[in-house]
C-alpha cells in the first residue's frame, strides 16, 4: 500500500475558488497547501476564467497531486452562480485531462458526510473538522479554503481505500518508492 496519496481539492467558484492540497497516509491527512484564487466581478469573463485557470494550473504543477477532487456542480436557484461554478469546473477538468490526472466529482453532501459524519453539516462544522483533521490552530478562512481541503481529504480517504482493495505487493512497493522520492524533494 502506498505510504500516502496527494490530492488537490477544488471548491469551484468564479469570484472565489478554493484550492487545497493534502497528503493522506492511512486515515491521517496532512496539509500541503491551501489558497483561495480570486477574480473581480468587474473584469471581463474571459480574463476571470484565465486568472483562475492559471492559479489552478500553478497549484497542480507545483504540488503534483496523484488525483484531483472537484465539487460536483449541483442545481441552485442562482443561474449566474451555477454558470460560474460550471465554467471553473470545466477549467479544472481540462487541466487534469491535460496532465492525465484522475478526477473525482464529489457532491457537497458526500464531502460533508466524509469529514463530519453528517451530510447536512454547515460551513462552520466543516471548517472545524478540517481544522481538527489537519491539526491546525484555526479553521482555514474563508470557507472556500476549508471546503477545498474537505474535498481533498474526502477523496484522499476514498482513493486510499480503493488502492488498498486493488493493489498488488509490487504496486504497493512502487507507490511507496514514489512517495519517498517526493518527500525528499
Amino acid at each position: 500500500m502506498p505510504a500516502s496519496v496527494r490530492v488537490l481539492g477544488v471548491d469551484p467558484g468564479l469570484t472565489r475558488c478554493g484550492v487545497g492540497v493534502v497528503d493522506v497516509e492511512r486515515r491521517t491527512p496532512t496539509l500541503v497547501h491551501v489558497e483561495v484564487l480570486r477574480s473581480d466581478a468587474d473584469e471581463a469573463i474571459e480574463l476571470r476564467l484565465l486568472r483562475i485557470a492559471r492559479g489552478v494550473e500553478a497549484a497542480i504543477d507545483a504540488h503534483r497531486p496523484d488525483a484531483i477532487a472537484l465539487e460536483r456542480v449541483f442545481a441552485q436557484a442562482n443561474l449566474r452562480s451555477v454558470m460560474g461554478v460550471a465554467q471553473i469546473s470545466g477549467i479544472v477538468l481540462r487541466a487534469a485531462a491535460e496532465r492525465e490526472l484522475p478526477v473525482a466529482l464529489l457532491t457537497p453532501s458526500e464531502v460533508k458526510a466524509a469529514v463530519t459524519g453528517y451530510g447536512a453539516a454547515d460551513k462552520r462544522q466543516v471548517g472545524e473538522m478540517v481544522r481538527r483533521l489537519l491539526r491546525l490552530e484555526a479553521a482555514p478562512k474563508p470557507a472556500d479554503a476549508a471546503d477545498a481541503l474537505a474535498i481533498a481529504i474526502a477523496e484522499g480517504w476514498r482513493t486510499r481505500a480503493r488502492r488498498a482493495e486493488h493493489s498488488t505487493p509490487a504496486q504497493r512497493a512502487w507507490a511507496a518508492a514514489e512517495s519517498a522520492a517526493r518527500a525528499r524533494r
